[in-house]
């Protein structure tokens, strides 16, 4: 017959020790962040904001990898979190729980659909002190990908060169859109090696057809100081589209001769946007 587990009197502390020490870390990681937010809250303005990098469509948090680093050797704390690529309202309310888990100010960056999420994600949060848009969708309310595309006259290839499949649950007309694999490079990464743009090809992560076709709600970018790196030779949103976001949003605006994965062909210029937008912060800028 089988007893019940019982922990003798000599055991005990054996076990506990290192519950204890664990408790005990995590109560002092929880007042080290609340001092941090206190900080920032009291006008610390030497407090270096968490850089929050938000992928796209067809592509991963990878595609970030050298900005990370190079924020990271100028000392900002950087987070790359996964998009689920699910739809706009459940990759928003995603976004919105993740940066609830950060303690004090916030650059937030989007490239390509990333920037639709972080669009709605940062409203009425006032952690997220500034937005980075790279060759994204800054989109209106009530305005979709598919819609922005065609802003100030551009034309996008993406539609001529998707392959829609199916996926478990998908509502009716729904279903997961790739970048037809042939055409990948030439609209998405055409300045990249050939060999890593077949491999970017072969493991890009969809989103479903919904998410391009979703309204917008109320745009952060209207209360928040907004950046725009513009890729001029981008196949994939064009870029008079993005100038016409840029200027609706009022941001300050580069354009690099990039294809649409300007982070990963241009990082220096990525990331130099990216410090302008942390060091206004640093400094309680407003427009």
């Amino acid at each position: 017959m089988s007893r019940p587990l019982s922990l003798s009197s000599t055991a005990r502390p054996a076990v506990l020790v290192p519950i204890l020490v664990l408790l005990a870390a995590l109560l002092t990681g929880a007042t080290q962040s609340s001092r941090a937010g206190a900080a920032v809250a009291a006008g610390d303005t030497a407090a270096k904001p968490t850089v929050v990098l938000v992928h796209g469509a067809f592509a991963d948090a990878s595609g970030w990898n050298d900005v990370a680093t190079r924020l990271a050797a100028k000392g900002y704390p950087v987070l790359a979190p996964p998009n689920p690529l699910r739809g706009l309202t459940s990759d928003t309310a995603y976004l919105k729980t993740f940066l609830s888990t950060i303690a004090g100010p916030i650059v937030l960056v989007g490239h390509s659909y990333g920037g639709a999420v972080i669009t709605n994600a940062a409203t009425g949060n006032p952690d997220v002190r500034a937005l980075v848009y790279v060759a994204a969708y800054a989109l209106d309310e009530g305005e979709n990908v598919a819609e922005a595309n065609e802003l100030g006259g551009g034309h996008s290839d993406l539609l001529e060169h998707i392959i829609v499949r199916p996926y478990p649950g998908a509502p009716e007309g729904d279903g997961d859109v790739y970048v037809d694999p042939q055409a990948f490079r030439s609209i998405f990464a055409h300045d990249l090696p050939r060999a890593q743009t077949v491999a970017m090809a072969a493991g890009q992560r969809p989103a479903t057809f919904g998410a391009l076709i979703t309204p917008s709600a109320e745009p952060a970018w209207r209360t928040v100081p907004s950046w725009y790196l513009i890729a001029g030779d981008d196949q994939l949103i064009p870029p008079p589209a993005q100038a016409a976001m840029a200027e609706r949003a009022e941001a300050r605006t580069r354009t690099v001769d990039s294809s649409h994965v300007a982070m990963m062909s241009h990082p220096r210029a990525t990331t130099e946007m990216i410090l302008q937008a942390a060091y206004a912060t640093t400094r309680n800028h407003r427009p």
